[in-house]
Formats: structure tokens, C-alpha cells, sequence
């Protein structure tokens, strides 16, 4: 089975590794600014449409982190694979996906060819 220079995937880990970084820190920020964050929202006795702007903000703070934890978690996989030796290769035919592929979406876990099936394209 062929493999990538350990070189090519040092950089690459370190680039996830800064990225997880980042995408953990900006949900950090993300759910300290959600107004249901704060202990006193509870015992404020606000009008209905501030308790409505309030819900809707923090609706939207909720789905970023929604999106940002589901980030982390490719993140972290692609991590994952890099350690056992199987970063890079499609998880359905077992081919090596595209350098430009990886390049662009360095988490993908399915060659172009297999993404395209799945999309049903």
C-alpha cells in the first residue's frame, strides 16, 4: 500500500492540529457571547421582543456551534488517521484521493469519484 512522505503528513498534522486550535477557540468565543450564557439572563425580566431577539441569537449561536463541533470532529479524525497510517486514502474503495482533493479539504475521507456517488451526481 502506498503512503505519503511522513514529511508531507508532519505538515499536514500540524496544519490540522493549528486548525483544531483555532475552531476550538472560536467556539469558546462563540458560546460566551450566546446571551443564554449568562447566569442572569434567568432573573432578567425583560420584554417579549428582547426575549425574542435573545432566542433567535442564541438559535444562531447554537447552530455555529453545531457546525464548528462538527468540524472538530473531522478534524479530529483526520488526525486520527494520519496516526494509524490511513490518511489519504478513500474509506469506500481504498484508493488514494487526489493531492488536489486533500489540498483543498485536507479532512475528506472519500475520493472524488466516490463523493460524486454518494451525491448521486
Amino acid at each position: 500500500m502506498q503512503t505519503f512522505p511522513s514529511d508531507v503528513l508532519e505538515e499536514l498534522r500540524l496544519h490540522l492540529e493549528d486548525e483544531k486550535k483555532k475552531t476550538q477557540e472560536r467556539i469558546s468565543e462563540l458560546t460566551k457571547q450566546d446571551p443564554f450564557s449568562d447566569p442572569e439572563r434567568a432573573n432578567d425580566n425583560a420584554a417579549s421582543d428582547s426575549e425574542a431577539n435573545e432566542e433567535s441569537s442564541h438559535d444562531r449561536f447554537e447552530a455555529m456551534v453545531e457546525e464548528l463541533n462538527s468540524r472538530l470532529g473531522d478534524i479530529d479524525a483526520a488526525l486520527a488517521r494520519i496516526a494509524n497510517g490511513t490518511y489519504g486514502f478513500c474509506t469506500s474503495c481504498q484508493q488514494m484521493i487526489d493531492t488536489d482533493r486533500l489540498a483543498i479539504l485536507p479532512t475528506a475521507t472519500l475520493c472524488l469519484s466516490c463523493e460524486r456517488k454518494k451525491q448521486g451526481a
